[in-house]
């Protein structure tokens, strides 16, 4: 993981910190009808030219389905790295969708950063207005593998931990392709999003870092399941993944 120094950000000078990534590419999408009968879906996202007003719920013009897992403050921007993509056309050879920005549905396309460097809670200055913080990885669902055409896609994804990640939105303003980022605030240096993310997939986690997890800033949902993986909650306690990972049935 790329060591960046820490510093308060209320005392931050955004001119003296050197760029960590770039944005690439800008992706907005509609909500559109999916494979599935009755099943719809803003997941294919199309890169966006001019420059892009985001406020503390996404991009302007951007569209999520179901607001109970996706968008919202928490989840405003959902952002990916392009340096994956030559791992996936290794994986999944000559793909489409590989062949434009957006394969995984991202808002944000960036270089210069995987799950690998960034972590829980990083904030970000991107352009000369918008700050982020990462709040979140992504946990992917059903409609990636539809998307792809790639059955096992959702595994794929989680035992890679090439997910993405998710961020809040802490001052909008206007975000433009060519945009750095430039590094604000660490507030968890230890817990970068693949670190976090592994948690919730590996077979045999790490059992320190499942008891530590929990008290770091995360959705509920991640807490639940971290609770289930030591046998902390119920095992009747409500578990999505099962739906999360196939969807509906087909008809």
């Amino acid at each position: 993981m790329r060591q960046l120094a820490v510093r308060p950000s209320v005392a931050f000078n955004f001119t003296m910190s050197p760029p960590i990534g770039h944005l690439r590419h800008l992706l907005a999408g509609r909500v559109a009808p999916l494979s599935r009968f009755g099943t719809t879906s803003a997941i294919d996202k199309a890169p966006v030219s001019d420059p892009v007003i985001v406020s503390p719920l996404g991009l302007e013009g951007d569209e999520q389905d179901d607001r109970r897992v996706h968008g919202g403050p928490e989840k405003a921007l959902r952002l990916y790295s392009l340096d994956h993509y030559n791992a996936w056309r290794d994986d999944l050879g000559p793909h489409p969708r590989l062949d434009r920005p957006g394969a995984i549905g991202e808002n944000l396309a960036v270089s210069g950063l995987t799950e690998d460097d960034v972590c829980l809670g990083d904030r970000w200055r991107v352009g000369e207005q918008v700050l982020l913080e990462v709040t979140q990885g992504r946990q992917p669902c059903w409609k990636l593998a539809d998307r792809f055409g790639v059955p096992d896609m959702v595994p794929r994804v989680q035992t890679t931990l090439r997910t993405g990640w998710y961020a809040r939105v802490l001052a909008p303003g206007r975000l433009a392709v060519g945009d750095t980022l430039t590094f604000v605030d660490r507030s968890h240096p230890a817990w970068t999003i693949r670190r976090v993310t592994n948690l919730l997939y590996a077979p045999a986690p790490n059992i320190g870092d499942l008891a530590t997890a929990p008290a770091l800033p995360l959705p509920e949902g991640w807490r639940r399941k971290l609770a289930q993986r030591l046998g902390w909650d119920s095992p009747l306690a409500p578990n999505n993944d099962a739906l999360r990972t196939h969807g509906p049935a087909v008809r």
